[in-house]
């Protein structure tokens, strides 16, 4: 039988998810990109302690946004040194295929809107305000 961790990487990697949750046969997943599908999770207030998680790209946003989950694993294919050590601080073990300095934009062009506005914030909750916010004036979300 797979771990969780094991279960969550089959998945992103066999489906076209951007991020899979797993624990004890429990398995939620998502196909939209960025940090939406985060965010729905955190607003439902539903419990995610000690999942495991795969997603395709983790920054610090993710990061803070995973801590708020109560996730115990988070395995990327990319992630940042800023969400590194975002998780590992809050005792959540990081890992990933491929580490990067910073997340950048989808044209490459600069940071990701998303880890800028996170950039000098350390607290979870202080993150989400800040992310909502930003999604929120950029017209992601509704």
């Amino acid at each position: 039988m797979k771990s969780d961790l094991e279960q969550a990487k089959t998945l992103l990697k066999e489906n076209n998810y951007t991020c899979v949750l797993c624990k004890d046969g429990q398995t939620y997943t998502s196909t939209e990109r960025g940090v939406k599908p985060l965010l729905k999770w955190v607003e439902s207030g539903q419990d995610f302690k000690g999942f495991s998680v795969a997603d395709r790209i983790v920054g610090k946003a993710a990061a803070l946004l995973y801590v708020l989950l109560g996730v115990h694993t988070v395995f990327a294919e990319v992630m940042s040194e800023d969400g590194t050590y975002t998780l590992a601080r809050h005792g959540i073990t990081p890992l990933c295929d491929t580490s990067v300095k910073e997340i950048r934009n989808r044209t490459n062009t600069g940071m990701c809107p998303m880890e800028e506005v996170v950039k000098g914030i350390a607290k979870p909750l202080d993150g989400f305000s800040a992310i909502r916010n930003k999604i929120t004036a950029m017209k992601l979300f509704r």
